[in-house]
């Protein structure tokens, strides 16, 4: 009898597994291939534009991604840099091979974790919770809790032109049979979904002189907190180029063949990440579109082609590459394929990703209808984290969307419908100048260590930092800086020259002047400054806080009134029918997602104000 099993080793159930060991349960880690342990199937890089951020979420709360990454990474850069601070976010190319191998290491070594290569085909419940998991020779193995982590492999089917096979992330991969009408029995209703890959290439065979060479950041950004911002590491290029008039000319010739077009891709695919042919048809006055080439590792020569995914003939796809600029004489490793799946659709957990049919049962990854590394793995975290607290008769961790980009992905996964692969942006947040990457221990270590995810000494460095960041802000704010010192400043940046002394707080508003600006024009103002520290770092978070100030506080206040909603609770089993005044699709929506907050209901599309103002009537009485 184990107390949590997991069920699949990639992202998200990797880092379940993890938390609920650390927390320390004992966690069976069951999957199908283990030498595939959080194998990157796709595009081998984390982080990105909201993903970023995710990633330094993970870390905060005490899991694995962040590490990982900066222990396997071959590119390091930060994206949207001529933006403000909200839209900064890291990104890294990994080395495909070494990530896994280090997320497999460190499962391994992880005492309270034991492994299984076997498939789960079925759940065993007791009474309405979780009982037992039934592996393909049929034998049950009982545990207290599961967290579900399957990937693409429900039912997995891999298109490529008018051929298709059985797969569960790769054609190398079985798919899982037998799981997904497991979970139908018991009540659960799932759909199906499709995502995609591009053709990987010999780099060998690229003519370098026709691409644009994009290096990494000399000043390269750590994923981790507990990593020093100097470590310097060893990066190697990406490179980009362009499709041309010809390619699609060439891809066109295989529409005809094409499984999205004919019809025999079921499944509902993510509009933000096209495939190559859907591109060509959604903007057919488009010359060209980018073309990223990304090494998949140190010691290989497979390289990722970041923009042509399809599942067009293979002989398509080779004929379109090689009109590529910069790969007409390239040779293709593997084509690119696309992948259908089942998922569940994921009204039907609740916010501790549990769902709401079967106690102690968690879904996380792409299950969820989710897609994405980051995604998975968040959910992951939060799944192993949830599950091991409610072992342990302990509160669940909600996460608020004020409170991490993690809570605005659980928030809208069940809250809104989710008829195709769900992906964090930015735009999705509407606390974003709050959640940056760079505050995400500020606003989550508490919540690991109340866990036990994060040590004590770590914590305490967290809330180190915090004071000299407080420090530090009341000194910009009773500093006066001279005119002398001030007037070089402003005289550089095109403002007019001032009288009188001016405080640092004040200087730092402005745009373009930055505090290492005023340190190096004022000997004085460097001395107190650094008695208190010497941290980029902690020099970085007031100048944001100061900069921002007005919008931050702003921001701070809508969290406030969107909390007072999210405070008002809905009674568990609140029988809608009997509220008259509600419109017929509020209704509807309120009984499919059975929200645990009035700030929960007011999120769900369908559920109009008016309905709110009804319901906080009835409950009110």
């Amino acid at each position: 009898m184990y107390d949590i099993i997991v069920v699949g080793a990639g992202h998200a159930g990797c880092e379940a597994a993890l938390a609920a060991a650390r927390m320390g349960v004992s966690c069976l880690l069951i999957s199908s291939d283990l030498t595939a342990i959080a194998r990157m199937s796709c595009n081998p890089a984390i982080g990105g534009v909201a993903k970023g951020q995710i990633t330094r979420e993970i870390d905060a709360l005490g899991g694995e991604m962040a590490k990982a990454i900066d222990g396997t990474g071959i590119q390091f850069r930060m994206l949207n840099r001529s933006k403000g601070p909200a839209m900064h976010s890291p990104r890294a190319q990994a080395d495909r091979t070494l990530y896994s191998l280090y997320m497999r290491n460190v499962i391994e070594r992880e005492p309270n974790i034991d492994l299984i290569q076997d498939t789960v085909t079925g759940i065993e419940c007791t009474a309405g919770s979780f009982a037992g998991a039934r592996i393909s020779s049929g034998r049950i193995i009982r545990g207290r809790a599961a967290v579900l982590a399957c990937g693409t492999f429900l039912n997995g089917l891999i298109h490529i032109g008018m051929n298709h096979y059985a797969g569960g992330r790769t054609i190398a991969e079985p798919p899982v049979y037998g799981l997904t009408e497991s979970l139908v029995e018991l009540g659960f209703t799932s759909g199906r979904l499709k995502t995609g890959t591009p053709p990987r290439i010999d780099a060998r065979s690229v003519d370098y002189s026709l691409v644009e060479e994009q290096s990494g950041d000399v000043q390269d950004v750590a994923f981790s907190f507990r990593m020093a911002p100097t470590t310097r590491r060893r990066q190697i290029s990406c490179f980009a180029t362009k499709t041309t008039a010809a390619t699609h000319e060439i891809l066109k010739k295989g529409f005809d063949r094409s499984p999205l077009f004919t019809g025999k891709v079921q499944g509902v695919g993510p509009r933000y990440c096209p495939s190559i042919e859907d591109k060509i048809c959604r903007f057919p006055d488009k010359e060209s579109h980018h073309i990223f080439l990304e090494p998949e590792g140190f010691e290989t020569n497979e390289m990722y082609v970041n923009g042509f995914s399809t599942s067009l003939p293979e002989e398509i796809q080779i004929e379109a590459l090689q009109s590529v600029p910069g790969l007409n004489k390239v040779k293709m490793i593997r084509p690119g394929y696309a992948i259908e799946y089942d998922y569940f659709f994921p009204h039907q957990i609740n916010r501790s990703l549990e769902t709401k049919l079967v106690k102690n049962l968690f879904f996380a990854g792409q299950i969820n209808g989710t897609s994405g590394y980051e995604e998975a793995a968040a959910q992951g975290l939060i799944a192993g984290i949830n599950a091991t607290l409610q072992l342990q008769n302990k509160p669940p961790l909600h996460l608020k969307r004020s409170d991490a980009y993690i809570g605005v992905l659980i928030d809208d996964l069940i809250t809104k419908e989710t008829n195709e692969p769900y992906r964090m942006f930015t735009s999705s947040a509407e606390h974003r100048l709050m959640l940056r990457h760079d505050n995400a221990d500020i606003r989550l270590r508490q919540f690991g260590f109340i866990a036990g995810l994060v040590d004590t000494e770590t914590f305490s460095a967290c809330i180190n930092k915090q004071e000299l960041i407080d420090a530090l802000n009341q000194l910009c704010l009773k500093t006066k800086l001279h005119p002398s010192e001030v007037n070089p400043i402003l005289t550089i940046l095109d403002y007019p020259a001032v009288n009188s002394s001016q405080s640092a707080m004040s200087l730092l508003k402005r745009p373009g002047i930055h505090l290492q600006m005023l340190l190096d024009s004022s000997f004085s103002f460097k001395d107190l400054v650094q008695e208190i520290t010497e941290d980029p770092l902690v020099y970085e978070q007031v100048e944001i806080d100061l900069k921002y100030e007005g919008y931050l506080k702003r921001d701070l206040l809508m969290a406030d009134k969107i909390l007072r909603l999210d405070l008002h609770q809905i009674p568990v089993s609140f029988n809608y029918d009997k509220v008259s005044g509600l419109s017929n699709e509020g209704r509807e929506k309120l009984k499919k997602h059975q929200p645990d907050t009035i700030g929960q209901a007011s999120r769900i599309l369908g559920v109009s104000p008016s309905d709110i103002s009804v319901l906080m009537v009835r409950l009110g009485r």
